[in-house]
C-alpha cells in the first residue's frame, strides 16, 4: 500500500499554444457572426411582424442588416 509520492504523476502532454490560439480565434469569429445574425433575425422579425411593412420587407431587412453589419465587423 505504500507508494512513492515524491514525484507527482502527470499524464498531460505539453500544451500546443498555436492550436489553442487558432481554436480561440475561430470561437471568437463564431460568436461574433452568430451574434450579428441573431440580431439580424430580431430586426427582421420586428420589421416583418410588428410593423405594417409585411413579410418580404422583414426578410429584406434581415438580409440587409446582417450583410451590412457583417461587412463592417470584419
Amino acid at each position: 500500500m505504500s507508494e512513492d509520492h515524491a514525484h507527482p504523476i502527470t499524464f498531460a502532454d505539453k500544451m500546443d499554444y498555436s492550436e489553442h490560439d487558432r481554436t480561440y480565434e475561430r470561437f471568437l469569429l463564431l460568436v461574433k457572426f452568430g451574434s450579428i445574425w441573431v440580431a439580424a433575425i430580431v430586426v427582421g422579425m420586428a420589421v416583418g411582424l410588428v410593423s405594417s411593412a409585411g413579410f418580404l420587407a422583414g426578410i429584406f431587412a434581415f438580409l440587409l442588416f446582417g450583410a451590412v453589419i457583417s461587412y463592417f465587423m470584419k
